[in-house]
C-alpha cells in the first residue's frame, strides 16, 4: 500500500528525530519544512503521515513559509562604499607606540624618534602614492606639533591642516599629498 502525500501535510522521518510539513512534492523528492524552519528534501520512503499533530496544516505552513522569509528580509545587506573615497593612513607618535621602554631616553631623544618616524612614514606614502596620512601627535605643550609642522612645510607637495576634530581631538594632523600624474 503506497501513502498519497499533500502539501500542508504533517510527516515525520522514519530514521531521524525531525517532523515538518511537506511544502512541494515532485517525482523525485518531497521538500519538507521544519519548525524550525529549516527546508530539506527526502524520499517519500523516507517519511510517514504524523498522525499525532492534529493541526490546521494550511495555517501552520504559511506562518513557518512567513517567518522564513521575514529572517531573509532581516539580514544584513551589503553596504556599497563609496568610490574613492580611501580612509587616510594613520600614523600613531606617541612614544609608548614607536619603542618598547622609553627608559634611559631624554626628551630630545624622544623627540628626535617621533620626528625621524613622521618624515619616514611621509616619505614612504609619498612614494606609494598615498594621498592622506593622518599623524597622531597628542596635546601636550605643542613642541612634537611644531616640530612636525616645519617638517611637513618643507615639502612643496603637501599641504596640511588639523585632523577630523570628531575623530582625533586636538591631537592630530593631517596631510595631504598632491600626486603628480605620471
Amino acid at each position: 500500500m503506497r501513502t498519497q502525500f499533500k502539501i500542508g501535510q504533517s510527516v515525520t522521518l522514519l530514521d531521524d528525530d525531525l517532523s515538518g510539513i511537506i511544502t512541494q512534492i515532485s517525482a523525485e523528492a518531497i521538500s519538507i519544512i521544519t519548525s524550525d524552519g529549516f527546508e530539506f528534501d527526502v524520499n517519500a520512503r523516507e517519511i510517514v503521515p504524523d498522525k499525532t499533530l492534529d493541526l490546521d496544516f494550511d495555517q501552520n505552513l504559511d506562518s513557518l513559509i512567513k517567518e522564513k522569509e521575514s529572517s531573509y528580509n532581516k539580514r544584513k545587506k551589503p553596504v556599497a562604499k563609496a568610490k574613492g573615497v580611501v580612509p587616510p593612513m594613520e600614523v600613531d607618535l606617541h612614544i609608548h607606540q614607536l619603542t618598547k621602554s622609553e627608559q634611559g631616553m631624554t626628551a630630545h631623544d624622544k623627540l628626535n624618534l617621533q620626528i625621524d618616524t613622521a618624515r619616514r612614514k611621509l616619505e614612504f606614502a609619498i612614494n606609494k602614492r598615498i594621498q592622506r596620512v593622518v599623524f597622531i601627535h597628542g596635546v601636550g605643550e605643542g613642541v612634537l606639533k611644531a616640530e612636525l609642522e616645519y617638517l611637513f612645510s618643507r615639502y612643496d607637495t603637501i599641504k596640511f591642516y588639523d585632523a577630523n576634530y570628531q575623530r582625533y581631538g586636538l591631537g592630530a594632523t593631517e596631510v595631504y599629498i598632491y600626486q603628480n600624474p605620471e
